[in-house]
């Protein structure tokens, strides 16, 4: 029996990093899907890659692998074991949570290793 459902989102995301003093963009808040992270030290943003967005530096070309859910707040090793599973494929992630679910983001050119990693560790994947 497979474990969790990922589903891999059709578009290429990209991260941001502003100065922490920073206004978030209004395209950014218009997006269909956007994370924000603010510390004292920075504002991060992950937004598809066609949302426009002035950074003081970017990383772009990653890929959304979602974790189905919902999932419940108390479970509990979900995001470390796929953690491990990717991390012995030698894929990096850069990972996001909401409320009901986990995000993995791997870098386009990893994707295909990722997705076969997940396979192989008993996941079961959508590709779009």
């Amino acid at each position: 029996m497979p474990k969790q459902t990922l589903a891999v989102l059709p578009e290429m995301f990209s991260i941001h990093s502003l100065d922490c003093d920073s206004s978030i963009p209004a395209a950014v808040l218009q997006s269909p899907l956007f994370f924000l992270g603010k510390t004292e030290e920075e504002l991060s943003i992950v937004v598809p890659s066609s949302v426009e967005v002035e950074a003081m530096d970017s990383d772009d070309d990653w890929r959304a692998l979602e974790l189905l859910g919902p999932l419940h707040l108390s479970m509990v090793g979900i995001m470390a074991d796929i953690g491990g599973v990717l991390a012995a494929a030698k894929v990096s992630i850069f990972v996001l949570s909401t409320f009901e679910t986990d995000f993995f983001l791997v870098k386009d050119n990893k994707l295909n290793d990722a997705i076969n990693a997940l396979k192989a560790g008993g996941y079961s994947v959508r590709e779009s």
